[in-house]
């Protein structure tokens, strides 16, 4: 075997150059290297980035300017970005716009109500009305669910024809009833926990299990609202009129919709904060019990009593709103804690509600809904996808119950103070237990906190926590409680 060390060095003998010519030859040598790799790269990139185009129905439609391969940063989602269809009617338009009025922003939300004839009273229609588009005709799909709507089908192609305006940087598609209330900051932070370019369908179940074993586990119900990403879209709007007749016995919108979903092969990803409201009753065990997820939408209010007694429908809601609106980020989000001194436990939904116990509640009890309501389709007990506890007829055994009075933001805008009222029903029965009648005493609470950063519903969930902050005298009459962040190690723990 030959020795290769010998073999370098005659190969080193047999090539002599001066100092200068040998940094000349380096020299030429390493920029042909460059020059050959930098070659390569640009053919390589080239032809990867267009086989990604060409595979991609977003770089296919020339709707969408602003897509970039995949792993390429992208500015935050906001409202421009977002087209919003709401499916309404033109009978019932005019009653049931007050819902959309609540939350839409002439000139800045984007979308229309699609109804299926021009409204009567059009040009009277106020600027805080969104636009309407007439959808078109679909007498020609097939539709034979018997105990349902047509409607359904031109419903089902509500994000087809708004996906066939070809508006510009458009990344999201959202869907809602006329009677959906949609909290759009809060539908931003959850859109932009996702890909627009990749294809997402996001939305949540019925809360009534009769009504998911009915239509579908897997599907994202139309009147809790639902998003899909413009990626997805453009894959929807080739099958979805197939579908419409494929699913002819679906008796909902959003069924057929899901139907399609099937056929491309996306699954609905579930976001707790849209609520399709399929009860029936006092929707206040739900409300006060909120997961933990930033409220997204509320449908069906028609159908449940308002959510703050002693009002209209109409005016629950801009009650809420007026909270929602100083903390988008933690409207109805749970909080609890004691008061060690005077044996009490304290469940705040920020925004909405304050339940006071004149004794220690568990963490599980306390998180858990009270069933102030019943199913949707056979206004049973349950079940349904949460667990709920029932409300004793004990007095003793049910809390004291707050509502919000008042909520005011500090003058930089980065703390909150919320206010809750004693509300007591006429035909509610006192508890003449003497730690009752000590605790009917406060009338009032009021709640302080920092203003809950976005950002947070982007990590691993936790529930924040709650103190008593004036343990003195006063708290008698108004107990006031701090709701923060947890300290590492901190629990909800009885002694």
């Amino acid at each position: 075997m030959s020795d290769p060390f010998k073999t370098w060095k005659f190969f080193v003998s047999t090539i002599t150059f001066k100092p200068l010519d040998l940094l000349v030859f380096l020299f030429k040598t390493t920029l042909a290297i460059f020059t050959l790799a930098s070659i390569s790269l640009f053919f390589h990139f080239a032809f990867s980035n267009r086989s990604i185009c060409l595979s991609s129905p977003v770089c296919n439609n020339n709707q969408q300017q602003n897509f970039v391969a995949s792993g390429q940063a992208y500015g935050r989602t906001n409202l421009s970005h977002v087209l919003i269809g709401i499916g309404g009617s033109a009978k019932t338009w005019n009653e049931r716009r007050r819902y959309s009025q609540l939350w839409w922003r002439p000139n800045v939300t984007r979308g229309y109500v699609w109804l299926d004839e021009k409204p009567p009273g059009s040009e009277k229609l106020p600027p805080t009305s969104p636009p309407y588009k007439i959808s078109e005709d679909t007498s020609r799909f097939k539709y034979t669910c018997g105990y349902g709507s047509r409607s359904a089908v031109r419903m089902a192609r509500i994000v087809k024809e708004s996906f066939e305006l070809g508006l510009d940087n458009v990344r999201w598609f959202v869907m809602g009833d006329d009677d959906t209330v949609f909290f759009l900051e809060n539908l931003l932070t959850v859109l932009n926990k996702y890909d627009h370019n990749q294809m997402y369908y996001v939305g949540g179940n019925s809360e009534s299990v009769e009504q998911d074993v009915i239509h579908s586990y897997n599907m994202a119900y139309g009147g809790g609202g639902f998003a899909v990403s413009y990626a997805l879209a453009a894959e929807l709007v080739k099958v979805l009129d197939g579908c419409i007749d494929r699913y002819a016995a679906f008796y909902g919108s959003d069924q057929k919709v899901q139907g399609c979903m099937s056929e491309i092969g996306i699954p609905v990803t579930k976001e707790l904060g849209f609520h399709q409201v399929d009860i029936r009753g006092n929707p206040y065990g739900l409300l006060a019990a909120h997961p933990l997820a930033p409220l997204v939408s509320l449908h069906h209010l028609d159908y449940v009593q308002p959510i703050f007694p002693g009002m209209t429908r109409i005016e629950s809601l801009k009650k809420l709103l007026t909270a929602y609106e100083k903390d988008p980020s933690r409207a109805l989000q749970h909080s609890f804690c004691y008061d060690l001194k005077r044996n009490r436990s304290i469940s705040v939904s920020w925004g909405y509600s304050v339940q006071l116990y004149p004794y220690l509640v568990t963490a599980k009890k306390l998180e858990t809904a009270f069933s102030t309501f019943q199913s949707w389709r056979t206004w049973k007990n349950g079940p349904f996808t949460f667990n709920t506890r029932p409300v004793e007829k004990d007095p003793c055994e049910r809390p004291l119950t707050y509502f919000l009075d008042h909520a005011e933001s500090d003058i930089n805008g980065d703390r909150t103070q919320t206010r809750y009222a004693r509300h007591v029903e006429e035909s509610d029965k006192e508890c003449d237990r003497p730690d009752y009648g000590r605790a009917s005493g406060v009338k009032f609470f009021g709640v302080s906190s920092a203003k809950l950063n976005p950002a947070i519903w982007s990590t691993a969930p936790r529930r924040q926590c709650c103190e008593v902050v004036n343990g003195g005298e006063g708290a008698d009459h108004f107990v006031q409680v701090k709701i923060r962040g947890c300290r590492r190690y901190e629990t909800v723990t009885p002694p």
